[in-house]
Formats: C-alpha cells, structure tokens, sequence
C-alpha cells in the first residue's frame, strides 16, 4: 500500500479538510468541540481583543456621549417638572431647552470630529480672546442669578463664557506647550510656565470675578494635566500643586459662604432644613434609592428638599430614583470614558493631540468625581455640574465639542483609518465590523 507522503498531495488535502471554516471554533488540549449548530462563546481573550481594536476608543466615547446625553434628558425632565409646575408654567420647559441643547450640541460634536488637530489648534487663539472679551464683559452686561452674575443672556438663550473658557484654555495650553518641545524650551521652568501659568493666573481671575470657584478649580486641573503630561519635573510639579492649593485657601476663607461650606464639611451635621439642607437631603435622596431605586420620576426629594436638583446635585436624585445600581453604572460610564480618553491621549502621533486629549479627559472626568463625590459627601460642595447630564446649555454644548475633538483624535489612532476605510461606509456598518459582526465581506 503506498503511504502517504507530501509528495503525494494527500497530506495537503486531509489537513485542508479538516481545517475550521470561518466563524468554526477549534478545541484545545482536553476542550471539547461545540454541538453541531451552537454558536462557539467568546473567550475573555476575545474580549480584551476587542478593547485592542484600532477603533475601540472612538466608539467608546460615542457610545457612553450617547448614553449620558439620553440619561440627562430624562433626569432632566424628572427633575425640573416638580419646580415648573410649582411655578405654574410647563412641565416640560426645562426638558425642552435641555433637547436645545442637545440638538444644538450634534451638529457641533459631529464637525468637531471630522476636524484635524489643525483646526483645533488654530481656533485656540480665537476662543481664548472670545472667552477673555465673555467674561469681561459678564460682570457689565451679565444678568443676576443665584447670587452671582454669570451668565450673559442673548434672548432665550443663556451664555456661560466660563464654561468657554474651559475648551479655550485646554487648546491654547496644548498648542503652547506643543510648541515649546518642538523648540527644545521644556527644559527651563521659566520658558516652560511662562505664559501658561500667567494665563491661567489671568482667567482664574477673571472667573472668579463671577464668583465661581467650581470652574476656577476645573481650570487648575487642566493646568495641572498638561504639566503632568509634558513632563514637568517633580519637584516643580509638586511646587505648582502647593502654590494652587494655598491660592484655593485663600479662596475660601475671603468668602464666608465657601468657608462654612467647608467648616461645616469637617464639623458636625447641622439641620437637615438649615444651612447644611442641601448637603444632608442629598445624601438622604441617595441613600433612599436603595439597590434598584423607586422609579423614573417618583423622587420625593425632588420637591423643594434637594437644592440644586437640576444642575449640581441632580445625582442625587438619580441616586433616589435609580438607585445603587442606576448610580454604578453612571459612574462606570465615566470610567469608560476616562479609559478611552487616555488610551486616545496615550496613542496620539503628536503632542497637541497627546496633551489635548489628556487634559479634555481629566476636565471632564474630574469634574465628574468632584460632584459626584459632592453628592455623596466625600468632598466639600463646589458648585460643579454632572457632564452630558445636569441641565445647562453652555456646559452641554462645550462639553459635545471637546468630545467630538476626542473622537477626532482617535479616528488618528494607529491603525484606525484602516479600519475605517474596509469597514465601509455607514456607521452602523462600521459598528458590526468593529464588532466582528459583520459578515458581508466574507
């Protein structure tokens, strides 16, 4: 009988046949092979496989941007019908002018992410003057609300030129910087925080003029991001860290108002209908959602106990009304944004996209923890609003900008152009090719 050897061929025949198709899985040493017709499981290998994808981060951010922004919508409409039913107007004016937002905010975000890192960097001169002349102007023409002038109001529509500044400091901090290694002068500390930290200096200043020391806090740590990631040396870092935190206690103490706030943090609970009302009532709203919460809109909080219910301490009420569970998974998709705004920064090709990303990641991640832990009492109060959640025109809409500018930079990922280009046209197309869904191609 003649043996089978390569030369004959059959060797190559019997190992074609029994090699596994597309989509078939192959058993290990001691798995056995799946039944006839069951789909094979994905291994946590393939998995993390995903989360490697070129793509990964882009659709990351989309996907929690959208989650946040329809989980703000409805927190929204839960929260501000209780005071404009008392106030006799329409249950749902506040949902409208949060859908205003949202509608004015895609378009927005959707240019934003088609933009190159160039155009990012030359509007960051034109921002920064815009943001300046906006918060000169607010205490001049700026209306008069909640105790502070912020707000400077063009018809039905309120403009925030703090929450302006934000975006404006982030990419003129970036294109500085990048700037500066490009000419080898991130070696002397003067050349390096000379004129960023004057120009943080000067809007910090200028902010504060409207009183708002949550957005001053938010300015320094963009400032404190983009030194990290430049590379500061540690003893100038730790030396900026010291200097922002006495110019944050002095802050405090000029101010009575801040300076209960933050006696009253360390001392013991007051009235749950005094000056710590806002503090003790938000906790009790979270701690009386239990696990699964007692339902969208059934809050009880909601009715005049919770100041704030709409904008600061409108997770609160997600606390009450979702419960632990509802408030775990709020805080995972901060998590995964955090995730995919640092793999962004950590794979960008350049050093704007590197240092703008970082710094947009920790402004609105940070200011996430900063009121999420206001809430639930880790942290003093500052007056920071939850992001793509809290009502708020101007945080909504610059908050989808600098977002859509991080989908931007991750459609520059290594490997990502691609990966777009054979997943085709058609996001939806492109999302099941991402996936390993796809299977027209084959």
């Amino acid at each position: 009988m003649a043996g089978i050897s390569p030369d004959t061929g059959v060797m190559d025949r019997v190992k074609e046949a029994v090699r596994p198709g597309p989509g078939e899985a192959t058993a290990g040493p001691g798995q056995p092979l799946p039944a006839a017709g069951e789909p094979a499981r994905r291994t946590p290998s393939a998995l993390l496989a995903v989360l490697d994808r070129p793509l990964t981060s882009y659709y990351l951010i989309l996907g929690i941007t959208t989650l946040l922004l329809g989980l703000g919508l409805v927190m929204v409409l839960s929260t501000s019908s209780v005071q404009q039913l008392d106030q006799g107007g329409s249950p749902y004016s506040g949902f409208q002018h949060q859908l205003i937002g949202v509608a004015l905010g895609l378009p927005c975000m959707w240019l934003a992410a088609r933009c190159a890192p160039t155009v990012f960097r030359a509007a960051a001169y034109p921002l920064m003057f815009i943001a300046v002349l906006g918060l000169l102007l607010t205490p001049v023409i700026g209306t008069y609300s909640g105790g502070a002038t912020r707000e400077i109001v063009f018809g039905p529509v309120a403009f925030q030129a703090s929450e302006l500044a934000k975006l404006a400091f982030l990419l003129w901090g970036a294109d500085l910087l990048a700037r500066k290694e490009k000419l080898a002068q991130l070696d002397d500390w003067r050349l390096l925080l000379i004129p960023l930290l004057p120009g943080a200096g000067i809007l910090c200043m200028l902010v504060m003029l409207g009183d708002d020391l949550g957005t001053t806090f938010v300015l320094l740590l963009i400032f404190l991001a983009l030194l990290w990631v430049v590379g500061t040396p540690l003893r100038l870092y730790l030396g900026m860290l010291g200097l922002i935190g006495l110019a944050l206690l002095l802050l405090i103490v000029v101010a009575r108002y801040r300076l209960g706030r933050l006696t009253s943090f360390f001392g013991p609970q007051g009235s749950p209908t005094g000056a710590q009302m806002q503090s003790i009532q938000g906790k009790w709203a979270v701690g009386s959602g239990g696990w699964f919460g007692v339902g969208l809109g059934a809050s009880r909080q909601k009715w005049g106990w919770v100041p704030d219910d709409t904008t600061d301490f409108i997770f609160a009420i997600i606390g009450e009304e979702l419960g632990l569970i509802g408030t775990l998974c709020v805080s995972l998709l901060y998590g995964g944004l955090a995730f995919a705004g640092l793999r962004v920064a950590r794979r960008a090709q350049d050093t704007f996209s590197r240092l703008a990303a970082a710094g947009a990641t920790v402004w609105i991640v940070g200011q996430a923890i900063v009121n999420i832990g206001a809430v639930i009492g880790l942290i003093p109060i500052t007056g920071v609003p939850l992001p793509l959640v809290s009502s708020g025109l101007s945080n909504l809409v610059v908050t989808m900008v600098t977002l859509g500018m991080l989908m931007s930079f991750a459609k520059r990922e290594p490997g990502a152009a691609q990966a777009l280009a054979e997943a085709g046209p058609g996001p939806v197309r492109r999302a099941l090719s991402w996936l390993g869904l796809d299977r027209r191609r084959e």
